[in-house]
């Protein structure tokens, strides 16, 4: 297939497509996050256990960041465009089989498909970006991703509350089907392909691409930091509705106003990274670790102290903050770096970001089980700690290529 058979964006639709690509940007956050106040309801309605319906939220995370390691390298070559349409299309079939079937295994199968489509469906939308934009205009869109995102884990948990309550799990998906479809519409209306020019599909060379990606000290500790700000998040995700609906004895819709209230520290964190975009990087990613461990200490102490939800909520919330701070540092990094390979910089840095937090997610939530603010809180510290032995691996990776600049600047002269 080439970029020649497919319809091309139009100059005209420019802006609209642009508008639809930044409300496709939030679906992952929206697949996960709209259901979690009905996880629990989903173990009594299927009669399963807390960790099997915590595995569908690590299902898709595993599917959808593996699927970019690969999706990158089929955009690039075969375009953007049409795998995009066909991707919304799968998804909302597979969403609609969700609601209608009450058997794990299939409900397994379908969150896999989940995340190969939304995959190829968000990455195809950052490449749209590379493809249209340059310089501080890029940068200026590319730093909107974090805060475009978060609206995905703000909106979406408040919504499946209420959904939950009023007509049980399945609607949620329901909701997402159609959402899906509203935007297949749209994209068939008004967008189009934008790679300006394909490279074949040569496996060999892509796998090239992605050594010298992965070579990259800075790129890799970049997508490292990015991983474990989101564990962070999913953390959370994957532990509150069950802190807040069996600790605390609270409806689903206090977890979707639970999930909207810490949905918002990321979108705060965002902002202010945008905002300080221009400061000594180094410098402000120590100074928010610190704040970040304050927090997370301070959540342990309260909590102990007063058993109250406010506690978990108050310096959850400072600890999200800090995660989109960091987030919107390192995103904006890593998807500049490297935009003769937009779609595959793009793919690697989304798909690693996944695997790890499925990992991470997985693996701490096994070892300090959803039961307490105490064991979120000993989460959030392993996480903060971890991201502050990157961070100094980050400060000797600048400074040896400091050094090397200035002996290759005296070479010169």
């Amino acid at each position: 297939m080439t970029t020649s058979t497919v319809k091309h964006i139009k100059e005209g639709n420019i802006g609209i497509a642009t508008l639809l690509a930044f409300a496709m940007i939030p679906m992952s956050g929206f697949a996960t996050d709209i259901y979690i106040p009905s996880l629990p309801g989903m173990t009594s309605a299927l009669g399963i256990s807390s960790s099997q319906a915590q595995l569908t939220l690590s299902l898709f995370l595993i599917s959808y960041g593996v699927s970019q390691l690969f999706i990158g390298g089929l955009l690039d070559s075969y375009g953007r465009y049409r795998i995009a349409l066909v991707s919304m299309l799968l998804f909302c079939i597979s969403c609609g089989i969700i609601a209608n079937t009450h058997s794990l295994y299939v409900v397994y199968a379908m969150r896999i498909v989940h995340g190969i489509t939304i995959a190829a469906m968000v990455v195809s939308k950052r490449a749209l970006f590379v493809d249209l934009y340059s310089g501080e205009k890029l940068k200026h869109y590319l730093s909107f991703f974090t805060i475009i995102w978060s609206t995905g884990p703000i909106i979406a948990p408040f919504i499946g509350g209420y959904l939950e309550v009023s007509f049980g799990w399945e609607s949620n998906f329901y909701f997402l089907g159609a959402y899906a479809a509203l935007l297949l519409i749209l994209e068939i209306c008004f967008s189009g392909e934008t790679i300006k020019q394909t490279t074949p599909f040569q496996p060999a060379r892509i796998v090239s691409i992605y050594y010298e990606m992965l070579r990259t000290s800075s790129f890799t500790l970049g997508i490292g930091m990015l991983g474990l700000a989101y564990t962070m998040v999913m953390i959370y995700n994957m532990s509150g509705p069950f802190i807040i609906e069996h600790y605390f004895n609270l409806s689903p819709v206090v977890t979707g106003y639970c999930s909207l209230f810490l949905g918002f520290a990321w979108m705060v964190g965002g902002f202010i990274g945008k905002g300080t975009i221009n400061k000594p990087f180094v410098r402000k990613m120590n100074v928010n670790i610190f704040c970040q461990l304050v927090a997370a200490f301070a959540l342990l102490g309260t909590f102990l102290l007063f058993n109250q939800l406010w506690t978990v909520l108050v310096f959850a919330f400072l600890v999200h903050v800090g995660a989109g701070f960091t987030y919107n540092n390192y995103f904006t990094y890593c998807l500049q770096r490297f935009p003769k390979n937009a779609g595959i910089a793009g793919g690697l840095t989304g798909g690693l970001v996944y695997v790890m937090v499925s990992m991470l997610s997985a693996g701490i939530t096994y070892l300090l089980p959803a039961q307490d603010g105490q064991n979120l809180s000993f989460s959030y510290m392993a996480l903060i700690v971890t991201s502050g032995l990157v961070m100094y691996r980050v400060l000797v990776v600048n400074r040896k290529e400091a050094a090397v600049a200035q002996r290759e600047t005296a070479q010169a002269i």
